[in-house]
């Protein structure tokens, strides 16, 4: 049996072909790079039919070279936190807020939930820009047309393409108006939000599972019969496929953004257990949930230093930054250049650099914003390592941990004296969306593949390492 894995991605689009223990059919990949158009002033958004089409493009790759024919599954990973206002037909008003859009400010008169504390606990985020409770009202004052109901990026792409396409509780996590106990939507966030029931995506109930529409059974007929699963939050996903599934494993995503984060085993209907104040909380399905602390800078600094410092080449950059110190060096940094992520309210344009002198290049300017991006994650793991009382490792894993060994050197420096590993395999989030669609979340510990930091060093199964 093969699996289509679809990761709907922030600054790419994928679908890839698994085997029945989610590891990639060698050359079963198709991408798309998308534009995320960011401006001055907090600006993050992404056009909704560009989307689409390059999620069309990928499978139409993927059938024309044969790789869907023996397809009996469709999991999908989807980024977290995006809205798009629509009108009765179902049509975009707009363009899609990402997370990286931190234009969104409390209507006035609107002082939040009633109790901060009660309401961080329940829902697992906070009165916050980057949640749906402050960006529904903002979008609405600033639509000219009537909004009928609202949407995420990943509900409203597979809309078009499936049936039916409700919100997982996953997604719905993500939106801060979800109850992580009851996994239904929470009044209090609702009645802040200024919307209705019927204003929501109606959401998944267990075991749901779509069809492709007939005009598009007909365009990839491989796909016919195929049944698509619920989309799972990316960083739920990422954990999944990095084989950190309970609490003695914590995984360090570098992807667009960055993100730490543990998995445990919470079924729905359960108290929800303590959640520090500085960590968020999300569902990975109905029987587990994440929590953690996410970055908006990841790969992204390493791809605006490498193009504004007009960096060399990537072998030449490499060996330029194995003469930095893995602390960075003389050049210290604030990472944050799209703002902060929840629960601060950094604007985007906080970044900034101290320690330059005439001497300094940019490759020591680059190690420098990396390096403090691991100070950030570092401070971050141990509020988490406080929800358990095991010791931790940590996996490295994402897009940007694969292409520069320096900085996983330098998480390790940073996050010692945890034993840290690292798991190579870039398409982490479509491997674990399909392990959660499988239901063989509990098995991903030995399922992935992880290896030392001592690069000359055989792989070895992350399951072995503790």
């Amino acid at each position: 049996m093969n699996i289509l894995a679809l990761d709907l991605g922030t600054s790419s689009v994928r679908g890839l072909v698994l085997d029945a223990d989610a590891e990639p059919r060698p050359g079963a990949l198709a991408r798309r790079k998308v534009h995320v158009d960011i401006g001055d002033r907090g600006s993050g958004t992404l056009d909704p039919a560009q989307y689409l089409a390059c999620l069309v493009e990928c499978l139409d790759e993927l059938a024309a070279a044969g790789h869907l024919r023996d397809v009996h599954l469709v999991a999908v990973s989807a980024q977290w936190h995006s809205v798009l206002p629509l009108d009765p037909a179902g049509a975009p008003l707009g363009p899609v807020l990402t997370w990286l859009d931190t234009r969104a400010m409390a209507p006035p008169g609107n002082g939040g939930p009633a109790d901060p504390d009660a309401y961080h606990r329940r829902i697992g985020g906070w009165w916050h820009r980057g949640y749906w409770p402050l960006r529904l009202p903002w979008l609405r004052a600033r639509c000219d047309t009537p909004i009928a109901r609202f949407a995420g990026l990943a509900e409203y792409v597979l809309g078009q393409l499936l049936d039916t396409a409700p919100m997982s509780v996953s997604m719905a996590s993500g939106t801060g108006l979800l109850d992580l106990r009851t996994l239904t939507w929470d009044a209090e966030a609702c009645e802040l939000a200024g919307v209705r029931p019927g204003e929501l995506p109606e959401l998944a109930p267990t075991g749901w599972s779509g069809r492709l529409r007939a005009e598009h059974a007909r365009r990839w007929p491989q796909l016919a019969d195929v049944a698509w699963s619920v989309p799972v939050g990316d960083g739920a996903a990422s954990n999944v496929g990095s084989g950190c599934v309970d609490g003695r494993r914590a995984a360090v995503t570098v992807g667009t953004s960055a993100a730490v984060r543990l998995l445990h085993r919470l079924p729905a209907g359960e108290p929800l257990p303590p959640l520090p104040e500085e960590l968020w909380r999300y569902r990975v399905d109905h029987e587990y949930v994440v929590t953690g602390a996410a970055y908006s800078s990841g790969g992204n600094l390493y791809t605006w230093a490498k193009r504004e410092l007009r960096l060399p080449e990537s072998r030449e950059l490499h060996a330029a930054l194995a003469r930095v110190p893995l602390d960075g060096g003389a050049v210290t940094a604030d990472p944050r250049l799209g703002g902060d992520r929840p629960p601060g309210f950094a604007p985007a344009g906080s970044g900034g650099l101290r320690g330059l002198s005439f001497s300094t290049t940019g490759v020591e300017i680059l190690a420098g914003l990396m390096a403090s991006l691991c100070r950030m994650v570092a401070d971050d793991l141990t509020v988490l390592e406080s929800t358990v009382e095991t010791p931790m490792e940590v996996v490295l894993g994402g897009g940007a941990m694969a292409a520069s060994a320096w900085w996983r050197s330098a998480f390790a420096t940073a996050l010692a004296p945890r034993p840290v590993r690292h798991r190579a395999e870039p398409e982490i989030g479509a491997i674990g969306a399909a392990l959660v669609a499988l239901g063989r979340v509990p098995e991903a510990g030995r399922l992935a593949m992880t290896d030392p930091l001592d690069e000359g060093h055989a792989p070895q199964r992350s399951g072995a390492a503790s």
